[in-house]
């Protein structure tokens, strides 16, 4: 089943700790069929020039890596249950949430902010000039670290994290048909240039951008 938020939560309702942000609680219940979902998905480059509400964010992370029972198991599969993905988010024009760059904390379905700056326009440039880059009020940005799957399975394991992205990345198309809004996947980029303009330092790599807006 896919998740239904409601919509307008105040940002008075959140937590906010330091530099991290409580987001609100998904919702495992819609009207939304898997085959509606699947039916419907298709990728979008063209959003309205409106807001997102926090609470779809918040939704949409959760659809992509969140936890869904005890013992840390997320939306996604993932050899071994190592989780090698680490989701960001790049908000524009999203209510409640101030611009810049956030890292999304599955455990605790929280956003640490690491950036405080919009950077739409340097992240488009980075990806070929694609305008939905710039045009989307929300992006998100997932990266890996391969060695946390290769530590245990070899070079094998660059393939088990390239089929994890892919989870992931479809389970973002379909909660987006459920919440009414559009993305695409784009995995045309340089990907020093991304790791760059979203200051993006250790072992992770940039795997794919998902724009996100109102069709």
């Amino acid at each position: 089943m896919f998740a239904r938020f409601r919509r307008g939560q105040s940002a008075q309702d959140l937590t906010h700790a330091s530099n991290l942000i409580k987001l609100p609680e998904p919702i495992h219940e819609s009207d939304t069929a898997v085959e509606r979902a699947l039916l419907y998905r298709k990728s979008i480059r063209s959003y309205r020039h409106e807001p997102l509400e926090l609470s779809d964010i918040a939704q949409l992370l959760w659809a992509a890596q969140g936890i869904t029972r005890p013992g840390g198991y997320r939306t996604a599969p993932s050899a071994g249950a190592l989780y090698p993905l680490e989701v960001y988010l790049l908000a524009g024009n999203v209510s409640d949430l101030k611009d810049g760059l956030y890292k999304y904390r599955p455990l605790t379905h929280e956003l640490e902010q690491v950036l405080e700056v919009d950077k739409r326009t340097e992240l488009s440039k980075a990806a070929l000039n694609q305008e939905s880059i710039q045009d989307a009020p929300a992006v998100i940005i997932i990266c890996a670290d391969y060695e946390r799957t290769k530590g245990k399975y070899g070079e094998r394991g660059e393939q088990y994290v390239h089929m994890e992205v892919g989870s992931a990345a479809q389970n973002v198309y379909l909660q987006a048909v459920s919440l009414d809004l559009g993305t695409v996947f784009i995995g045309a980029f340089y990907d020093e240039e991304v790791k760059k303009v979203l200051e993006i330092g250790g072992n992770e790599e940039p795997l794919c951008i998902l724009p996100i807006g109102r069709p």
